[in-house]
């Protein structure tokens, strides 16, 4: 029955349901990210495109009637800022759920905060769809606690691992940040080289919150020096452009292939700056793996909804909550991600007998089956698997701009 008419028997005496619940007037999904520091163009364009889609759901009239908040916070991606963000969601009765943290360090340390919530209150509040690929979301303990939407980094860098080892590129060289993220990535490179008949010769680490402005040139020598022919890099986007940018200048022309959280756009954005300013070409021979399709693509209807949500509402966030300046993208993937993350979160709280309660989102997330949310692929979720989409992209830089390809060839060594 829709809550909507719960609502009102309840009201005429007929029935007895939850009085608070009924007199809330929003749902509320509480989502922490970076907004602020050198990782805050990821969560900023996270954030811009599910709110463009909640924007346009609550414009046609919410769920029921009901319109859909996002309480957003700050955690710079710092681990510590983090856990007391969701300590402060998790209190909050009105939040239903929680949605579109951004980071593996970050989503990682909240992990056993949820399992302690459900164990101490009773009440289990889910999270959906992290902006990360990490086995921890996917796997016992805490899977049963999570929905993903996005391929995990295993199977990013199975695929990348994969095609470079099909064109003759064994030698693979790690360049990864040194967290749980990082390790997460590098955790997946090893396994995929073991089944594909390559071998991680060096590996290569840099500290979490280092930009481009910081020297990779110790990193770039290593991983030259155990003649790696191929880089897989699990980075940031500041960083990963300066250890391009070092391995370029070093004359060190390899293919150097990053993984989705990199942020294709912001990281391209960042070498075209640099190569303005040096006059070298940093663009040349990069690979990106993506777990979405291609934004430009509308032929594909969500592709074609996302970019009309966002030239029409242009999402900006508050600037006393999204510290320091970012220019905001126009389209990009990782918005496209937000957007979808969004319109999935919709269909989900449209099959909850009451929207606004934590405790029917379990079930109605389960009853996701073959669920067509505009792009090239199904979603379905089961008691034991909540992966969401298993697909993964691949794009390169051609003319300035980020492309889709599907032929490896140009780089057989």
């Amino acid at each position: 029955m829709p809550r909507s008419l719960l609502c009102a028997l309840a009201l005429a005496g007929c029935l007895l349901v939850d009085e608070e619940a009924c007199a809330r007037d929003e749902i509320v999904l509480g989502m922490s990210a970076a907004l602020s520091g050198p990782s805050r163009g990821l969560g900023i364009e996270l954030w811009r495109g599910a709110q463009a889609y909640f924007d346009m759901l609550n414009e046609q009239g919410g769920i029921e009637g009901i319109p859909v908040r996002l309480r957003v916070l700050d955690d710079g991606y710092d681990p510590d800022r983090a856990i007391e963000n969701a300590e402060e969601l998790l209190a909050a009765d009105e939040v239903v759920a929680l949605f579109n943290f951004v980071g593996t360090p970050t989503t990682t340390r909240v992990l056993p905060l949820l399992k302690l919530h459900d164990m101490e209150h009773g009440r289990r509040t889910l999270l959906f769809f992290p902006f990360t690929g990490a086995q921890p979301v996917r796997q016992p303990p805490y899977g049963d606690l999570v929905f993903n939407l996005r391929a995990s980094y295993r199977e990013e860098t199975e695929g990348l691992v994969d095609h470079f080892a099909r064109i003759g590129r064994r030698r693979i060289g790690i360049f990864f940040q040194a967290d749980a993220y990082g390790r997460s990535g590098w955790d997946g490179v090893r396994r995929a080289a073991a089944r594909h008949e390559a071998e991680v010769v060096a590996e290569a680490t840099y500290r979490r919150g280092e930009t481009e402005h910081d020297d990779y040139r110790r990193q770039v020598e290593i991983l030259r020096d155990a003649d790696a022919d191929a880089v897989v890099a699990v980075a940031s986007y500041a960083a990963a452009a300066g250890f391009i940018r070092d391995a370029r200048n070093a004359g060190w022309d390899v293919p150097i292939a990053n993984v989705s959280f990199v942020g294709s756009e912001n990281l391209l954005a960042h070498l075209l700056t640099l190569s303005q300013e040096s006059g070298v070409d940093y663009t040349s021979n990069l690979v990106n793996s993506q777990v979405v399709p291609d934004y430009r693509d509308v032929h594909l209807p969500a592709v074609r909804e996302y970019r009309a949500a966002m030239e029409r509402y242009d999402p900006q966030p508050d600037p006393e909550i999204a510290e320091g300046n970012h220019e905001a993208l126009e389209y990009g993937p990782v918005s496209f991600e937000g957007f979808l993350n969004a319109k999935l979160m919709a269909e989900i709280l449209r099959r909850a007998d009451d929207p606004t309660a934590s405790r029917d989102l379990r079930a109605a997330a389960l009853s996701v089956r073959n669920v067509d949310v505009g792009v090239d692929t199904q979603i379905s979720y089961t008691n034991e698997d909540h992966a969401g989409v298993e697909k993964v992209y691949f794009t390169t830089v051609e003319d300035g701009q980020n492309v889709p390809f599907y032929d490896w060839s140009r780089w057989t060594p």
